[in-house]
């Protein structure tokens, strides 16, 4: 890597943090299902939290925000160990978040060991089930795994906004435009028993989270 690559990565986390804060500030951003969620946050029962790849943008400064004013916690992101995931990794520490690096093609059984671990200490966590290649809108396994083995319930998230730009990518990536109406919604918990088919949970998981999705594009479509 050159000399302008390693300042470059350098730089993008803590730009990317200063311009998602001041995206935020000009947001109009409603909260739905966190209410149900203030019993977990405040007795320590840890949560897994799963949100399709291409809505994670503002998710790190929403949650800054939501420990604020509603009482929730920071949360453990499973990052890749790419290039690209390093860089994400340093731009949600801007926000107060830790990060675990592995994915199901690099370093998963360590990283799954960690997860784990962190839900055992009353931790909660985060994953991108169809990240970090997709394909979109598809949840891998490890999310079910995770709370099979855990007993931690997994808790669908969504993010919409509207106006925003949506771009070319895999994934659809979301920006919010300034001044955007933004909704984030918290799905009703799955829980994940240990015997369960792991095949028919993913797809349980799969259509709460295009559930929360849907409601989140509802809330900024009125």
């Amino acid at each position: 890597m050159t000399a302008v690559a390693r300042l470059a990565d350098a730089l993008a986390p803590p730009v990317a943090a200063a311009f998602v804060r001041f995206l935020g500030a000009t947001l109009r951003v409603g909260v739905t299902g966190a209410d149900a969620l203030r019993p977990h946050w405040a007795a320590r029962r840890p949560l897994i939290y799963a949100i399709w790849h291409g809505r994670i943008l503002m998710v790190p400064w929403l949650n800054a925000r939501l420990r604020r004013t509603h009482g929730a916690r920071p949360v453990t992101v499973l990052v890749s160990r790419s290039r690209d995931g390093e860089i994400v990794a340093r731009f949600i520490r801007c926000f107060g978040l830790d990060a675990v690096r592995g994915s199901s093609s690099r370093g998963g059984g360590p990283a799954a060991r960690e997860l784990v671990g962190l839900i055992e200490r009353g931790e909660d966590v985060a994953v991108v089930p169809d990240g970090p290649r997709g394909p979109r809108g598809r949840v891998q396994p490890g999310v079910v795994t995770l709370a099979a083995l855990t007993g931690a319930p997994i808790v669908p998230l969504a993010v919409a906004a509207r106006p925003a730009k949506r771009l070319g990518s895999w994934d659809e990536f979301m920006l919010p435009l300034p001044f955007a109406r933004c909704a984030l919604v918290f799905g009703p918990p799955v829980e994940i028993p240990r015997d369960a088919d792991r095949e028919r949970a993913s797809k349980d998981v799969e259509r709460s989270l295009e559930a929360a999705s849907a409601a989140a594009e509802r809330l900024v479509a009125g």
